[in-house]
């Protein structure tokens, strides 16, 4: 097992590309901590399955927007598991609507979710990961964030592309003791896209390669890779998922 007894905090873990990782995580021997904001339900569904794997977890209730949410978090964390070997990035939201009828407060919520969540989460996490052997930050950021198109999510755009560089600053800033990486996930078959309309969807798969949306599963593989050992001389990195995508 690559992760054996390593502690793993994923934020917005309760479904899609969150979960499928905390699985794989679990499956591969780490102790595993699940965060949510508002779907308990989700998340303890999540963590049963993680159970009957025979893995341990906790499950931590936090708005990764609110610092005091992140500090308890971590808190709740370490006294659990007693330090913090992995973090995971993974928490965001998005608004598809056209770019001037988004609010200041939507673009404001965006960034501070996607954004300044993953600073947060660093910021707090790291006292508890420096003294530690093999100890890494993966941040979910996205193709949107790089060269992909997309008017009616331009807040999201523009926080993915503020991970990706907080990614590359955060490695040096770190170095040589904790590796920063970033995976890029472009079109996945997750929850949030099942309900995109069909020709859309038709569309965007012809832009594809491989002819086919990814699956949860194939971006944590890339995580889990970026965060293992075989990986121990990769920082500052983004690892596109995309399938092909031009």
């Amino acid at each position: 097992m690559k992760f054996k007894n390593k502690v793993v905090l994923i934020t917005g873990s309760s479904r899609g590309i969150g979960k499928v990782t905390a699985i794989a995580f679990a499956q591969e021997g780490a102790k595993v901590v699940i965060n949510y904001v508002k779907n308990k339900v989700a998340a303890e569904k999540t963590a049963t399955e993680i159970k009957n794997l025979g893995g341990e977890v906790l499950v931590i209730q936090a708005d990764v927007a609110s610092e005091d949410d992140v500090k308890r978090m971590v808190e709740e964390t370490v006294k659990k598991f007693g330090a913090i070997d992995i973090l995971i990035n993974n928490a965001g939201i998005v608004w598809d609507i056209p770019v001037f009828t988004k609010t200041v407060e939507q673009w404001e919520r965006t960034l501070r979710v996607n954004l300044i969540g993953a600073f947060l989460c660093a910021k707090y996490a790291i006292p508890h990961m420096e003294n530690r052997q093999g100890v890494s930050i993966t941040n979910i950021s996205s193709t949107n964030g790089i060269d992909t198109l997309s008017p009616d999510s331009t807040d999201y755009d523009a926080s993915k592309a503020g991970m990706i560089s907080l990614t590359k600053n955060l490695s040096q800033a770190l170095a040589p003791h904790i590796r920063v990486n970033s995976v890029a996930p472009g079109w996945v078959d997750t929850e949030i896209n099942k309900n995109l309309p069909k020709e859309f969807i038709k569309s965007e798969t012809e832009k594809i390669a491989l002819g086919r949306f990814g699956r949860p599963e194939e971006i944590a593989k890339a995580v889990l890779f970026l965060s293992s050992e075989d990986a121990s001389f990769i920082t500052g990195s983004i690892i596109v998922v995309d399938g092909g995508y031009k």
